[in-house]
């Protein structure tokens, strides 16, 4: 860490960072909600921590902010609720909020917005159109593809290595993403972006000679940086708003991966039930249940779906 904490409490919220870190798992985010309830419990509980009331301390600090969405209350317990447990391997008597305190929405109203290939197009012809060198340009096509064609999350992309692309296979090496490394897997024509980026990045010889992907002045990029830069891309190219949280979101890009990946299963007749745990490895979830958030029905889905039923049940009527 960086930044020492520095709540009462701070002894023990760095040894549950340097536990969750021992496992294996980055914890980045999380480590944000951890400091974000240090400082609450500097604020509220300055000196000692003797006398916490654990239930009403939580409670409060999950009740703060007017308008937080029901999934971000949620996130937060989750990370407290850990800490807790953690707690409870020292002090078997130490209070665990119940997962009830915080239900996340089942009626939650967004719905993820899957990219066409034509406003794919759209976005890769302002990029040409962008200001800049080349080589810049070269760079931001390339991010766009590699988000769209292997569905990475915008941190394990802004992590990757030029030691971590394979050209002569074509796989991306993953490391630590989630507590797991994994292999991507690419095709061709996303190679050939890679062998084009490189070709423009021998030339400009960029300051940052390690990381893959590169940004504003040839800097690596930040996980921050990479949804900043996509969400100016959806705006300036009018597939969002140029102000409000409504419109596509940058995150947007892993849905339509995993909804492409499943259109295309379905017209090539396949197994495509058989064939959602290899997805589930592709996109680095731990199982299934982690995949289920990007397989939403949509009208050609449906269409697809409806099809191949009619088409199998009208061969098993026509064989009587």
């Amino acid at each position: 860490m960086s930044r020492p904490l520095i709540s009462c409490l701070k002894d023990e919220l760095t040894d549950f960072l340097r536990y969750k870190r021992a496992l294996g798992f980055r914890y980045e985010r999380p480590e944000g909600t951890v400091r974000n309830f240090d400082r609450y419990v500097r604020r509220v509980h300055p000196t000692s921590s003797r006398r916490l009331d654990w239930r009403t301390l939580i409670q409060d600090w999950l009740a703060q902010g007017d308008g937080r969405k029901p999934v971000t209350v949620a996130a937060d317990l989750q990370v407290l609720r850990q800490f807790c447990l953690f707690r409870r391997r020292h002090d078997p008597g130490a209070f665990v909020p119940g997962r009830e305190w915080a239900h996340e929405a089942t009626d939650w109203p967004f719905l993820p917005h899957h990219f066409s290939v034509s406003e794919i197009r759209r976005l890769l012809q302002h990029i040409a159109r962008s200001r800049g060198s080349h080589f810049q340009r070269q760079s931001r096509r390339l991010l766009l593809l590699v988000l769209y064609c292997t569905g990475l999350r915008f941190g394990e992309a802004a992590r990757l290595q030029l030691g971590d692309l394979n050209l002569a296979r074509r796989v991306l090496w993953l490391r630590e993403s989630k507590g797991r490394s994994r292999l991507v897997p690419f095709g061709a024509d996303l190679a050939e972006e890679f062998r084009r980026y490189l070709r423009a990045r021998r030339t400009a010889k960029p300051p940052n000679q390690e990381a893959l992907l590169l940004g504003f002045r040839g800097k690596a990029y930040s996980t921050r940086r990479i949804s900043h830069t996509v969400r100016e891309w959806l705006r300036r190219t009018g597939l969002k708003p140029r102000t409000g949280r409504v419109g596509p979101r940058p995150y947007d890009l892993r849905h339509s991966f995993a909804h492409e990946r499943l259109r295309r299963w379905y017209r090539q007749g396949g197994d495509v039930v058989g064939r959602l745990p290899w997805l589930s490895v592709y996109m680095g979830h731990a199982n299934i249940l982690g995949t289920e958030t990007y397989l939403n029905a949509t009208p050609e889905l449906l269409a697809l779906v409806a099809r191949r039923f009619e088409d199998r049940f009208q061969g098993r009527r026509h064989a009587k």
